[in-house]
């Protein structure tokens, strides 16, 4: 039997195990099993999808070494998301933002102060939201993240967290509308304060 065919009659949880005991087929079988959906994940992180298809590698070699940690307390998918959503954000903390250029404020330097301006609003938007979605209660924040943020889809939600699509539906449903709801009240506040000298 070649590795092709001995690949193809694993189980996922076989696969896992081999993987454990360093059988590279076992490994390979993992990857042509996940790598789309950890790239779809990197992708709706990254918005780039170069970084992206970079990250994917890199989230697999992170997942060579750490495999014989896996433990089975969640699902391996679960798992191994968590890592990919770990490294993306990992690699945007370490992009650096545009930096101000108050050297000199000739006519050069005013386009860098505008892309500056707009990161910087970006950035206060992030801090709002990420408040906001803390402020969720934790089942549809769970529910809101897993399909917002990591691109699942209802019936993958459904089966991950033992709930029906119709709840995994209505959670997040629920989640946009007390979001947008959240953030409203956010900008209106800021909207009303004086501005500062």
């Amino acid at each position: 039997m070649t590795s092709e065919q001995s690949a193809r009659a694993w189980s996922e949880s076989s696969a896992i195990r081999a993987a454990q005991h360093g059988d590279r087929d076992a490994f390979e079988f993992l990857y042509r099993l996940h790598s789309r959906r950890v790239y779809r994940v990197t992708l709706r992180i990254l918005r780039d999808a170069s970084d992206a298809e970079d990250l994917t590698q890199q989230v697999f070699l992170t997942l060579f070494r750490k495999i014989a940690s896996f433990r089975g307390e969640s699902s391996f998918s679960t798992w191994l998301h968590r890592i990919a959503v770990n490294a993306a954000l990992m690699h945007l903390r370490r992009k650096r933002p545009v930096e101000l250029q108050t050297e000199s404020l000739d006519s050069d330097s005013l386009p860098t102060l505008a892309i500056s301006d707009r990161f910087l609003r970006f950035t206060v938007d992030r801090i709002h939201l990420a408040r906001a979605i803390r402020a969720l209660p934790a089942g549809a924040k769970r529910l809101f993240l897993l399909h917002a943020v990591l691109g699942y889809e209802h019936h993958e939600i459904a089966r991950l967290t033992g709930c029906s699509v119709g709840c995994s539906k209505s959670q997040v449903h629920k989640a946009r509308k007390r979001l947008r709801k959240l953030l409203r009240r956010v900008w209106q506040t800021s909207a009303n304060e004086p501005a500062v000298a």
